[in-house]
């Protein structure tokens, strides 16, 4: 019998337990988080964000396994810097973006909403961004973006439909302001909901 084949949630879930053997936290976010609060769809990464002290970053690369492909010094960099270090899952050439916690209000205030999400229905869960974060962060790299990327777009509309009623409206409010989206967010609103 072939063995199941491997998506991202499970390349996810392999480095969130890493993650958690080192003693680290992380959350899963971009467009791997954006599916999971809306419309699945596939992605070519996958994006983690990581507390972790930077001297950890050999233990953290060994316990992530021969699966996978990571610097230690490039991760190194990223945790002290808040920058980004490039890793792979060589069995699919599945890209991993690490990205060192950042130091801006909205990166922290981000990191301690996070929450745990049952992925399966076997149980498996991951530390996945709020619904909100989500979409705010995606309008930031939208507008960072020049504003013409469809598929970031198009993650925000889907999150905002999936998530009406539940959404904590305050937090997107006090949040579009300071990251100079809350123009973005009114027509993303009104997109979705055109009676609002």
């Amino acid at each position: 019998m072939a063995p199941e084949p491997i998506d991202a949630l499970d390349i996810a879930l392999r480095v969130a337990a890493a993650v958690e053997v080192v003693g680290g936290a992380y959350f899963v976010g971009g467009s791997l988080a954006s599916s999971l609060h809306g419309e699945p769809r596939a992605t070519n990464d996958i994006d983690i964000v990581l507390s972790l002290p930077a001297a950890l970053s050999a233990r953290f690369c060994e316990a992530l396994g021969t699966d996978f492909e990571l610097d230690p010094d490039s991760l190194r960099r990223a945790l002290m810097r808040a920058e980004t270090a490039n890793g792979f899952f060589l069995p699919y050439l599945t890209k991993i973006d690490f990205f060192g916690l950042g130091r801006e209000p909205f990166d922290e205030v981000e990191f301690a909403r996070r929450c745990s999400v049952q992925i399966r229905a076997t149980g498996e869960r991951l530390v996945v961004k709020t619904a909100e974060d989500s979409i705010l962060r995606k309008l930031w790299w939208f507008r960072l973006g020049g504003e013409v990327s469809d598929r970031q777009w198009r993650d925000v509309i889907e999150v905002l439909r999936a998530n009406v009623g539940t959404l904590d409206e305050s937090h997107l409010d006090s949040w579009a302001g300071p990251l100079a989206v809350a123009d973005l967010l009114a027509r993303a609103r009104q997109q979705t909901h055109p009676a609002r």
